[in-house]
């Protein structure tokens, strides 16, 4: 027999039944119900549901089938009108269990008053969230090679045995059914604190703008969230709100494959599984935010890195312990390492737990399916996941407000995470005023260092202009001194090259600029020296001088004679 896909809804007076049987025959079904049972049966597919609330049969109940959709709707007048009918979308926990039932209990619990005093029995009682702790006391040398226990409530062991070869791929505890809870801590917490990175805390401190963007979106539960504080003013009932959580058809299929099942849980085993719940959320809400609602291949690893309970099978005392090491493993191994994240997802459990397990439900659903599409992680399905989402099908809602209560009591500083931070913080505020400061001078004197290049050309291109006018004024005053010349002596030949003369000494002629006055002192030429031309040779002109020359001589010669 198939189990087909149902649904169930609900109004004042009915509860309706909607049953999807694809190609059964229409002819040939069968409907009973009577209290609380209900059973549908059209060859191949059967149904059996447990439901939440009482039926009954007084000839107003309907049914009808919709040929195109294969979709039997079916419904069913409520005993007490207007009783609401909690934990219709529980699909698990309305499957009748598998085993028959019979009246003799097949496990009888010694002590049940005990029990009751906080465990399964005693739901709606108030819930003590402190475990009661003993001190520590020496296992005896006849214990050899004990076995210790993880997984859901503590239910599990000898599990890793088997699967070595997994192993490091899922957990970071290297040997979890020889190593006891007090161990495992202790090598939690030194590999977080070997595994610390100063450098890309301050990193994501400083240049936040990436966790800015993701601490800006709203996961699917807020506007639910908001829906709900909407309605509170118009009815305090918390179990209408139940109905503001709806799952899609993937998620009814996951319901439906679940087998259910009891769960025999001591006083200290029933906190265990209420604390893990924590852990498990608080990974979760992270991993829905920091991927914006987006699942990748990175989704598995975060969730159960950042959950103790996954990674160490880390059994806890209380709430705060468990906001602690998240906040520790938050800034010690995702891409994301900002203490405001960490703030963001408690608040965010915090909302989750006050929606209800419907909430809780879907939240598990959605890490049952990241698991699922893992290898090998899917381990820790068999191992928590898969019985949590059967268990909180049937837990209170009232327990889980209270645990909401607890949770919202805890308060978290950077202090108690015990990685420093703070001080990292300070130092890095320093260092960072310190390169400001330094920058800032740097500015100030590379504006100085144009302002005085630019002073320093001024008077570069000042002395040059001077220069250039003194040159000038030089030329204009040799220019006016030639023309001068000119003027005084327009019969004047010009002169030889370089201005040169022709002299006369001692009876003989040379070339030089500088000549000698009548009186035989150096400056202006002789009066009386003809004008020289610059046409002829040089060979011409010496000639002539020569000619003169000796004439001269002689003359004188003759005058000394008489």
């Amino acid at each position: 027999m198939l189990t087909p896909a149902f649904d169930l809804s609900q109004d004042p007076d009915f509860l309706t039944v909607a049953i999807r049987v694809p190609y059964a025959r229409v002819s040939e079904f069968d409907v009973y119900f009577e209290g609380v049972d209900f059973k549908f049966y059209a060859k191949p597919y059967f149904l059996r549901l447990t439901l939440p609330g009482r039926v009954v049969e007084n000839g107003s109940e309907q049914g009808s089938y919709d040929t195109d959709k294969g979709i039997f709707t079916i419904r069913l007048p409520k005993e007490t009108p207007g009783q609401h009918f909690e934990g219709l979308n529980m699909l698990t926990a309305l499957l009748a269990p598998r085993k028959s039932r019979t009246a003799k209990a097949l496990v009888e619990e010694i002590g049940a008053s005990e029990v009751s005093e906080g465990g399964v029995e005693d739901e709606d009682g108030e819930f003590d969230w402190e475990i009661e702790q003993s001190p520590y006391e020496e296992a005896s040398e006849g214990a050899l090679n004990p076995q210790y226990h993880y997984g859901f409530g503590n239910l599990r062991s000898r599990v890793f045995q088997r699967l070595q070869d997994e192993l490091s791929d899922v957990i970071d505890i290297k040997d979890p059914d020889f190593t006891p809870a007090a161990e495992r801590r202790q090598k939690r917490l030194a590999a977080e604190l070997a595994k610390f990175d100063p450098d890309h805390y301050l990193a994501d401190f400083f240049e936040d703008e990436a966790v800015e963007q993701v601490l800006k979106y709203n996961p699917w539960w807020i506007d639910i969230y908001s829906e709900m504080m909407a309605s509170l003013g118009k009815s305090q009932e918390q179990e209408n709100h139940a109905a503001l959580v709806s799952f899609s058809e993937e998620e009814k299929y996951q319901l439906r494959k679940f087998v259910n099942k009891s769960y025999l849980l001591d006083k200290r085993a029933h906190r265990q599984v209420y604390y893990s719940l924590i852990d498990i959320l608080l990974a979760y809400c992270y991993e829905t935010r920091v991927t914006e609602g987006e699942k990748n291949v990175e989704s598995a690893w975060n969730i159960r890195k950042l959950s103790p309970t996954l990674c160490w099978f880390e059994t806890w005392t209380n709430v705060h312990e468990i906001l602690v090491s998240f906040g520790r493993r938050v800034l010690c191994y995702p891409l994301y390492r900002h203490f405001k994240l960490v703030m963001k997802a408690y608040r965010d459990t915090i909302k989750i737990l006050q929606l209800g397990k419907s909430a809780v439900l879907k939240c598990l659903l959605d890490v049952h399916k990241i698991f699922q599409e893992n290898d090998p992680a899917y381990i820790l399905n068999d191992l928590y996941i898969s019985d949590y989402c059967v268990w909180i099908q049937k837990a209170k809602s009232k327990k889980l407000a209270t645990l909401a209560e607890a949770l919202k009591e805890v308060s978290l500083t950077k202090a108690q995470l015990g990685l420093d931070l703070e001080a990292l913080e300070a130092a890095a505020l320093l260092v960072q005023e310190e390169e400001t400061a330094v920058e800032a001078a740097r500015s100030v004197s590379r504006r100085q260092t144009p302002s005085s290049s630019s002073e320093a050309s001024d008077s570069e291109e000042a002395d040059s202009t001077t220069s250039s006018e003194t040159e000038g004024s030089d030329s204009e005053q040799g220019e006016l001194t030639g023309s001068e010349s000119e003027t005084a002596d327009p019969l004047r030949g010009p002169s030889l090259e370089g201005g040169s003369a022709l002299l006369i000494v001692n009876g003989g002629v040379c070339r030089n600029s500088a000549t000698e006055t009548s009186d035989g002192s150096p400056g202006k030429p002789p009066a009386s020296s003809p004008a020289l031309g610059g046409s002829r040779p040089l060979i011409e002109e010496l000639g002539e001088h020569l000619n003169s020359t000796v004439q001269v001589s002689e003359l004188k010669d003759s005058a000394a004679g008489r």
